[in-house]
C-alpha cells in the first residue's frame, strides 16, 4: 500500500491561495479510528471562513474539510467493515484533526456511517452535511404541513430543505439575491432578496405570514424573520450566511409574543438511518441532489474561490 498521499493543505490563514497540493503520509490507523478513501468531499462555507482565520481554535497547517464520502480500507470498527461505503460529517473534522480534502482521511468511528447505494460518487458527496442540515432545520420547526419561507434559498441548505419541504406537498417560498438562480429553486413562490425587509413581497403572497422561516442568512435577518412569521409560527435559525452574532440582541422586544425562535446544529446532524433515508429519496428521485459543480483537488484554490463569490447555485464537490 502506499505511504503518502495528496492533500489540500491550508497552510495558513488567507485567500484560497494558501491551500496547497502537498505530499504528505497517510495517517496511521489507531484504536477508535478507521482510515478511509476519500471519493468525494463536499465544500462548505464553514471551511472558507476557517480558510480566511476566522476559527480561532483551529491551528495551522490543516487539511480542511468537515465532510467526505468514501470507503474504509482499515477499519477498528467490526461494526463497519474493510470495503464499506461510508459518510462522515462534523465532529471536528477538518478542524481539530484532519479533513476530507485529501485522498485518504483518518476518521473517527463514531463519524462513519454506512450507506448502500449506487449513486455517482459526486452525487453523494453533495449529500450529507447539506441535507442532514436540511432535514433537521425542518424537524426543529415541527413542520408536518403549512407554508415555509426559506431565506437564502439558493445555498446548498436551502435548495435541500426545499426539495425535502416540497417532496412532502409543502407550500415553499424561497428567497435569492440573484434573478439569474431563480429558476433552479423549484419552489411555489421565489424571491428576490435586496438586502431590505421582505414584508410587502411576503404580504402579497401570504398576507397572515408564513408558518414557518427557515432562516440560512442568519444574523443579519434573524429579527426581520421574526417579523415576518405569523403570529404564533417558527422561525428556526441554521446558517450563518450574514455571520454569527445579532448585535444588540434583545429577547422580549424583538420575539412577537407567542412566536417561536430555535435553531439547529450541524454537529447534531449525523446518524445512518437519516443518511440512507436521504440517500434513498433521491434514488426514487423524491430529492434533488442540487449538485452544482465538482471540481478535482488540483482545483481548490478554484473551487473556494467559485464559492466565495457567490457563483454556486447548489453544492460544490471535490473529488481526490
Amino acid at each position: 500500500m502506499r505511504t503518502t498521499m495528496r492533500a489540500a493543505v491550508c497552510v495558513r490563514a488567507g485567500g484560497p491561495e494558501v491551500l496547497e497540493i502537498q505530499e504528505v503520509p497517510i495517517p496511521k490507523v489507531r484504536e477508535g479510528w478507521s482510515l478511509v478513501q476519500v471519493k468525494g468531499a463536499g465544500l462548505n462555507r464553514s471551511e472558507l471562513r476557517t480558510r480566511q482565520g476566522h476559527s480561532p481554535s483551529v491551528s495551522f497547517p490543516r487539511v480542511l474539510g468537515i465532510e467526505c464520502v468514501g470507503i474504509v480500507v482499515a477499519s477498528t470498527d467490526p461494526l463497519v467493515p474493510e470495503g464499506a461505503t461510508v459518510a462522515a460529517v462534523m465532529g471536528e473534522m477538518g478542524r481539530a484533526f484532519d479533513g476530507g480534502y485529501a485522498e485518504y482521511a483518518l476518521l473517527p468511528n463514531s463519524l462513519l456511517m454506512p450507506i448502500t447505494t449506487k449513486l455517482p460518487w459526486e452525487v453523494l458527496a453533495a449529500l450529507p452535511e447539506t441535507y442532514l442540515t436540511a432535514q433537521g432545520s425542518l424537524d426543529a420547526l415541527g413542520i408536518n404541513e403549512g407554508r415555509l419561507l426559506i431565506r437564502g434559498g439558493t445555498s446548498s441548505v436551502g435548495m435541500a430543505a426545499a426539495s425535502i419541504a416540497t417532496g412532502h406537498g409543502i407550500t415553499v417560498a424561497a428567497t435569492t439575491r440573484s434573478t439569474d438562480k431563480a429558476m433552479a429553486l423549484g419552489v411555489d413562490h421565489v424571491l428576490i432578496d435586496d438586502g431590505e425587509s421582505l414584508a410587502t413581497a411576503v404580504r402579497a403572497i401570504w398576507p397572515e405570514g408564513p408558518d414557518y422561516v427557515l432562516d440560512l442568512v442568519g444574523a443579519r435577518t434573524a429579527v426581520d424573520s421574526l417579523q415576518l412569521v405569523r403570529r404564533g409560527g417558527t422561525v428556526c435559525v441554521s446558517g450563518s450566511l450574514s455571520g454569527w452574532s445579532i448585535p444588540d440582541f434583545e429577547p422580549i422586544a424583538m420575539i412577537p409574543s407567542g412566536t417561536r425562535l430555535t435553531t439547529f446544529h450541524s454537529k447534531d446532524a449525523s446518524g445512518s438511518t437519516a443518511l440512507q433515508r436521504i440517500v434513498d429519496e433521491v434514488e426514487a428521485g423524491v430529492y434533488r441532489p442540487n449538485l452544482d459543480r465538482v471540481f478535482t483537488l488540483d482545483e481548490i484554490a478554484k473551487a473556494h474561490d467559485h464559492m466565495e463569490n457567490n457563483q454556486a447555485t447548489g453544492k460544490v464537490v471535490v473529488i481526490p
